[in-house]
């Protein structure tokens, strides 16, 4: 089975089909056409000139007469390969069987090759993604494993523009069709997007196979056909980084993959937090991946492992989270051996936050950390019976002075580690074990000899120098640590400020860490203005001024002078951060003042002469008529009024217009909501302005659902596009106003052929007041369009501009579709219709007997 796929509907997968049936035919092939479905397209038509085509079957069903392939005479005629299109299709009820692609299956169990076609739309796995992209539900599917059980499978590929093209030239649907298909299933976002999937959807299917192979020939080695990235995630805080680098990663090649895996044993790879492995699960998912665990007792081994049987190319994992101590004390650690392991993979250690645990301020002591002087009391009681067994052991008359060295020498390595208290405790031991075992008399402590007692003075005067030294250097390295450590602080406190990047909730959060506080939050005129943690009881609180009108509140730890001492300078830039925010909100506060501002000057400049004509041009008439001196004969009289009567009629207009255009502003348009004739209101915006077929042509199906709309706005906002379109339009040409529904939706499109409008100007044509530079200044305020789409958004729809094939804007009104309205059916085909005719102030919907322009002519 060798099956063509296709991103949607024209892209040429019948075509493509039919002339490699005509290739095999002409090699000696025997090929018969089981079925084609042309849709009445001529090049396609003509390709099965030479093909054997086996006849359908006719069936009947509720009266409607239906064809489908049959099964049983190509069964008969036993050819080598059959071509079979629209491999996703439902058979007439009564068939053989239900679907198509069973058909197919019945085929290929017959020893009969098939060579068929499917739009990527109907494969079953993508139809929910398909129906979010287009908003069109697809009936017609595929089974997944059907099609992947194809021996070929080809993507029949066209650029979405082109066509797009191809449609608008009439080689795909009727023209009738062609207006709706464009503004709906084949706009250029919906073609690109259905185009990616099918790629992609292929792309999968050839790593399938190829894992297929590479299990069958046992091949273990790395193909970099397709970049795979695996994230190793220990449920710690750095796996959000780790995750968020590795789908960087996999971004920059095409098609690259994401998958994220986490080891899971009973002692772990880090301490499993099951609530952040679920975030960064959700998190790898959304960043288009796929989350793994597995299981295994050799963490490191299991991972490469894991990643080689994915055949991944990059492998990323994040620092060890402990200290030099640790891991001198416990191995070179699982990176390392990952390195090690990982033979081809490229493996990417990437540092983070949590490598050197949370930010904090080292604290100014005067002696070593409680974990120091516990090691080196540790090393003590532990080196000094080592030494002591190893010298008694080699002892002569002559090792004296070397056992002197060495007890020194474990004093001052003890001295080094714990400092004084350990150092003492090794001096004291020291003199003591010395005395006892290897000086004269022996296995007894005694000290007969003032020479003995300077020797023990000398052990502990050592090791309180000793260890001095290495208080006064700790004390210096704390000391120099922290004043990095503030200076860092300082540094991205300031730069967040003068970033504008939420500067007040990171100082917040950088000041909890930093200072170890359970909460730390900024109170403003008594009001908590930003917060960071939760207040745990015995906390001690420290204030700190912030400005005039708030202050910095810290709960934890009481802090030392020096603590407060930098807590004044973050509390000025929480100041400084406080002051930004109040500037922003007030710019925030000035914008909408701007905008008015703007509107306003720009009504009081159309004002100035759209309203200011039509009511000179009144007055002036009304003035001349009750002028004493002048004697106006009849006609013109008649003049006068009617010029007054016009020029009243459009100040109405205009007055009528920025009262709907202040309420629409507002927000409180009056819409009255009703099941609504798409063709009545149409018809009755053409008899309003008086437009007949030299003007409009019509496109409106036979079969159209009611729209849920207001009546009158919908005829004055299909009305404002009729004027608007008819003032762009070139001389001779004529609008194209059509209709469709799709996707729950009642469309109508008010389409000229005049000079458009570029993609990045389209949203400035609905701003009041707005005529894109015009410097005419006799075609109104520039309402039309604002007030339209004003109204269209206020009954729940939308008015977008977009553009007619072959040139021109087309508007496109979009309205909820009326629920269980029932559809207007009059029978016949779906016409390409011209107004033929109108009646003089015939109004949609108001007299049945009136004349009504439909796209079968004129009807009384």
């Amino acid at each position: 089975m060798r099956v063509l796929l296709g991103a949607a509907p024209g892209v040429g997968k019948t075509f493509t089909m039919l002339e490699e049936g005509a290739r095999l035919a002409d090699e000696g092939r025997d090929v018969v056409v089981a079925v084609v479905e042309t849709h009445e397209r001529p090049a396609t038509a003509a390709l099965l000139h030479g093909l054997e085509v086996v006849p359908r079957v006719e069936t009947s069903h509720r009266g409607v007469a239906l064809s489908e392939m049959d099964v049983a005479g190509v069964l008969a005629r036993r050819p080598e390969i059959a071509l079979v299109d629209e491999l996703a299709h439902t058979n007439a009820p009564g068939s053989v069987n239900a679907k198509r692609w069973l058909d197919v299956e019945a085929l290929l169990d017959a020893g009969i090759d098939v060579v068929s076609t499917v739009n990527v739309q109907h494969i079953e796995s993508l139809t929910d993604v398909v129906e979010q992209i287009t908003g069109a539900v697809q009936r017609e599917t595929v089974p997944d494993l059907f099609l992947r059980s194809a021996d070929q499978v080809e993507v029949v590929d066209l650029a979405p523009q082109a066509l797009r093209d191809r449609l608008a030239e009439g080689n795909v649907y009727p023209a009738a069709r062609i207006d709706a298909a464009l503004s709906n299933f084949f706009r250029l976002g919906n073609l690109t997007a259905l185009r990616e999937l099918a790629l992609l959807w292929l792309a999968d299917e050839v790593d399938s196979a190829l894992k297929a192979y590479r299990s069958e020939h046992a091949i273990d080695a790395k193909w970099e056909a397709r970049e795979r990235v695996v994230v190793a995630l220990t449920g710690g805080p750095e796996g959000e980084t780790l995750v968020r680098r590795g789908a960087r990663i996999a971004a920059r090649s095409a098609g690259g993959e994401l998958i994220a895996v986490h080891v899971s044993r009973q002692d772990g790879l880090a301490q499993e937090h099951p609530g952040a492995l679920t975030a960064q699960r959700a998190l790898a998912e959304k960043l288009g991946g796929t989350y793994h665990q597995v299981v295994g007792d050799d963490v490191p081994r299991t991972l490469v492992e894991f990643a080689k049987a994915a055949n991944a190319t990059q492998l990323v994992i994040g620092v060890s989270r402990r200290s030099r101590l640790a891991a001198a004390l416990t191995g070179p650690g699982i990176g390392a051996t990952v390195i090690r392991e990982s033979g081809v993979i490229d493996v990417h250690i990437v540092t983070h936050a949590a490598a050197g645990g949370h930010f904090a301020l080292p604290r100014v002591g005067g002696s070593l950390s409680l974990f120091r002087r516990l090691v080196g009391t540790g090393l003590a009681l532990v080196l000094g019976p080592l030494v002591t067994w190893l010298l008694v052991s080699f002892r002569s008359a002559d090792t004296l002075t070397s056992d002197v060295l060495t007890f020194q020498l474990l004093i001052v390595v003890v001295a080094l580690v714990g400092g004084l208290w350990p150092a003492l405790l090794a001096a004291v031991l020291s003199g003591f074990t010395l005395d006892y075992f290897f000086v004269a008399p022996v296995h007894s402590i005694t000290i007969a000899r003032p020479l003995h007692l300077l020797a023990l003075a000398l052990f502990v005067i050592n090791g309180i120098l000793v260890s001095y030294v290495v208080d006064q250097a700790a004390r210096r390295s704390r000391a120099a640590a922290r004043a990095l450590a503030e200076s860092d602080l300082l540094a991205t406190v300031a730069g967040g400020v003068l970033r504008g990047q939420d500067a007040l909730e990171s100082l917040v959060m950088r000041t909890r860490e930093a200072f170890g506080q359970s909460d730390v939050r900024v109170v403003a005129d008594g009001e908590v203005v930003e917060a960071h943690g939760e207040t745990v009881s015995g906390d001690s609180l420290t204030t700190v001024p912030a400005g005039e009108h708030a202050t910095l509140e810290l709960r934890g730890p009481q802090l030392d002078a020096s603590a407060r001492r930098l807590l004044t300078v973050i509390a000025a830039q929480v100041d400084a951060a406080l002051e930004h925010n109040t500037l922003s909100r007030t710019a925030g506060e000035v914008a909408p003042l701007a905008a008015a501002d703007q509107m306003r000057t720009a009504l009081l400049a159309a004002v100035g002469h759209d309203l200011r004509r039509p009511l000179a041009a009144a007055t002036a008439a009304v003035t001349g008529l009750r002028s004493p001196g002048v004697v106006w004969s009849a006609a013109d009289r008649d003049e006068l009024l009617a010029t007054a009567q016009e020029s009243l009629e459009s100040l109405a207009a205009l007055v009528t217009n920025l009262l709907d255009v202040s309420r629409v502003q507002a927000g409180v348009l009056a819409v009255s909501l009703s099941s609504v004739d798409v063709d009545d209101v149409v018809l009755g915006s053409l008899d309003e302005l008086g437009l007949g077929p030299d003007e409009v042509e019509l496109g409106l199906p036979d079969e159209l659902p009611r729209a849920t709309a207001d009546a009158v706005l919908l005829q004055r906002v299909v009305v404002n596009l009729l004027d608007n379109g008819l003032r762009y339009s070139p001389e001779g040409t004529r609008l194209r106003v059509s209709a469709s529904a799709f996707g729950g939706s009642v469309q109508i499109r008010v389409a000229d052929h005049g000079p458009g409008i570029s993609a990045e100007r389209r949203s400035e044509v609905f701003v009041p007041f707005q005529r894109l530079g015009d410097t005419d200044n006799t075609t109104g305020l520039g309402l039309g369009l604002a007030l339209s789409k004003g109204f269209t958004e206020g009954m729940g729809g939308t008015l977008e501009a977009d553009d007619t094939p072959g040139g021109g804007l087309t508007m496109v009104v979009s309205l909820p579709a009326a629920g269980g309205a029932e559809s207007r059916a009059t029978g016949g085909a779906e016409s390409r219709a011209t107004v033929s005719g109108t009646a003089p102030g015939a109004a949609a919907g108001t007299d049945p007997g009136a004349s009504a322009v439909t796209d079968r002519g004129v009807s009384a």
